[in-house]
Order: C-alpha cells, then sequence, then structure tokens
C-alpha cells in the first residue's frame, strides 16, 4: 500500500458518504467521491475499470437502497444494490487485495432481544431492506477480501440529506402537537461521528476474514425521547405525545429494539464513542448557522 491510499467512497450523496466528503481535506489521503449517477456499482466492469484507472486501495461503500417502506414493494432494486452490488466490491476487492468497508444496518437484527446486540448474535430480519442488507453481508464474508469490515449502524442522521432530525424541526415549527413512537428503543448515530472514525481507524484495520464491527453513538433511548430532546434543543415549542408502534403503521415491521454493544469497535481500535447528545447538539448548531 502506498504512503498516500486512494480511497473510493461510493454512495457519496448520501448521510455518510456527505459526511466523509467534507472531513476529506483533514486526512492525507486521495479521495474519489461517486455517487448513482456517475458509477453503477452493480455493474462490475465498470467499477474495476475505475478501480484501475484511479488505483483504489481502500473502498468505503456507503452506497445503499434505504427506502425501509418502499423495499417490501421494490425487491429486485434493493437486492441488487444492497446484495448483488456488495457481492461485486467484495469479489474485486479481493482480486486486488483492496481494503473494503461496507455500511450494513441494525435491521438485520429482528429486536427482540433485551440486551444491546453483539456482533454474534444472531441476525433475523423482518422484512426485505433488513434481508437484503444481510445477504449483503453474507456475499462479502463468504468472498472474504482480507482486511476488510462490515460496520452496522443504527439511526443515523446528518446535516446532510434527509432524516429525523430534519423531519422533526419542520413539523414542530409547522404544528403545536406531534405524535411519536415510544415502544421502538436504540441509539441514534450522527453521520459525522461515523465518518470520523472509519477515517481514524482505516491505517489500523489488518484482518484475515472480514469481521463485522457495531457502531452508534453511546446512550439508550425511544424516538419520542429523541424527539423531545431535538425540540429542546432547537427551542422549538411543539407538544410531543407518546404513540404505541401499532398508532404509526408502517409497510416494513420496524424493530422494538436496536441497541448495538460497541465493545468491539471500541477494544479493537481504541476508541472513544461521543453520547448521542453531543452529535445532536453539533448537528444543530451546523444546521443553524445554514440559515
Amino acid at each position: 500500500m502506498s504512503d498516500v491510499l486512494n480511497i473510493l467512497v461510493t454512495g457519496s450523496n448520501g448521510q455518510l458518504g456527505s459526511e466523509i466528503k467534507e472531513l476529506a481535506p483533514q486526512y492525507k489521503y486521495n479521495f474519489f467521491f461517486t455517487s448513482k449517477d456517475d458509477l453503477d456499482i452493480s455493474n462490475k466492469e465498470d467499477v474495476k475499470a475505475l478501480l484501475e484507472a484511479k488505483n483504489i486501495e481502500v473502498i468505503i461503500n456507503c452506497a445503499a437502497y434505504t427506502a425501509v417502506d418502499n423495499a417490501e414493494d421494490d425487491f429486485e432494486i434493493a437486492d441488487e444494490i444492497n446484495h448483488f452490488a456488495v457481492k461485486n466490491l467484495a469479489s474485486l476487492a479481493k482480486e486486488k487485495s483492496i481494503v473494503l468497508i461496507h455500511i450494513s444496518t441494525d435491521y438485520v437484527f429482528d429486536g427482540t432481544n433485551c440486551t444491546p446486540y453483539k456482533e454474534s448474535d444472531t441476525t433475523n430480519p423482518n422484512g426485505v431492506y433488513g434481508k437484503t442488507k444481510l445477504d449483503g453481508e453474507q456475499a462479502m464474508q463468504e468472498v472474504n477480501p482480507s482486511d476488510s469490515i462490515i460496520i452496522i449502524t443504527s439511526w443515523v442522521y446528518s446535516f446532510y440529506g434527509n432524516n429525523f432530525v430534519k423531519t422533526m424541526l419542520r413539523l414542530g415549527k409547522q404544528r403545536d402537537g406531534l405524535g411519536v413512537i415510544f415502544d421502538q428503543v436504540g441509539t441514534p448515530t450522527y453521520a459525522k461521528d461515523l465518518a470520523k472514525t472509519i477515517l481514524d481507524i482505516l491505517p489500523q484495520i489488518k484482518n484475515k476474514n472480514v469481521e463485522v464491527y457495531h457502531y452508534s453513538n453511546e446512550g439508550v433511548l425511544s424516538w419520542y425521547d429523541f424527539a423531545k430532546e431535538i425540540m429542546k434543543m432547537a427551542k422549538i415549542k411543539c407538544g410531543i405525545k407518546p404513540l404505541e408502534t401499532y398508532q404509526y403503521p408502517t409497510k416494513a415491521v420496524r424493530p422494538h429494539y436496536s441497541v448495538l454493544n460497541k465493545a468491539k469497535i471500541k477494544s479493537t481500535f481504541d476508541i472513544e464513542i461521543p453520547f448521542w447528545k453531543d452529535g445532536l447538539d453539533d448537528c444543530l448548531k451546523r444546521l443553524n448557522e445554514r440559515k
């Protein structure tokens, strides 16, 4: 590997990809950012041509089909992006000794645990989105490129893109009150914190077999708690009423419990993970500055 790594970031217009793009100038790497408009990751030949042309040594795969409810009717496209494209990336990574960092989701679990999910826990996705993401994980593990990892994360939000935080801010200003689910528990992940972690641990990734790691911010809360804190920090006067899941039906089943155990990533790479309120505070400040 060269001193200055050539890094391909796929899905770079998404929440995580956009945060990596913003942090990129702080790191001594050569970054190549692609989106679905300029690189179809399900086209193996196109990906191979780019890897060779740019002498890519690391792929950070942020590309994914993430429309959870739409996926229920859109299996083929979700499977193409979340499963087969990941298999392509893994086989090219193995062939060319490229480090592959792939991002997955808490939806690979069914949410029936009552203690934080460890990497060794049994997966059992409830819907198409989770199933296609799990199939992508398993395809990558079967191909088994060395020095490659899967990071499972949850409840991602960011300064960029559409997400729960921005939706709450928008609705909070439009309405006097909102109902938010209180019986789904997990931890938000501030995409900027995850982006920084990925770039920080990159030089330390050395493993023969694909390793799975969990990452979210620290702490545990419900969507209701999260919404309450968003309104409080943003000083928006909007009453938040707790709803049970059955009162807000969705096409895809959401996991009731998505808390991730992060001991493995913390001990392997000697990192500290910020508390969820600190991430939210930073995100709100950035959104406020943009105004």
